[in-house]
């Protein structure tokens, strides 16, 4: 069979970087209930997304707002956030690397 290829979707824009690995992994099975579930938060996702687009180009006086704090803690001024997806990308290569 071909190699498969790992690829981490961005939300940050970021173009993701394509792998190349052979992996065996076992199938990961899935009820009904949880492609359900995916499905539905999936498509609400999507929804809120185009009413944010929405309202930021001025189409809609509703919806959804994204919060933004008013009086930021001084405390956190050089704070920097994690990449999620980057440090779970490095943690998931590093255990194929290591055959763990």
């Amino acid at each position: 069979s071909p190699a498969q290829k790992l690829v981490f979707n961005r939300v940050n824009g970021k173009r993701p970087q394509v792998l190349q690995q052979q992996v065996s992994a076992p199938e990961e099975c899935y009820t009904l209930a949880h492609e359900e579930n995916v499905r539905f938060i999936y498509e609400a996702w999507q929804q809120v997304e185009q009413q944010l687009d929405g309202s930021r180009s001025g189409e809609s006086a509703c919806g959804p707002v994204q919060y933004v704090e008013k009086s930021p803690n001084p405390g956190l001024k050089n704070f920097i956030p994690i990449d999620l997806e980057e440090w779970w990308a490095q943690q998931f290569l590093a255990k194929i690397e290591n055959g763990s």
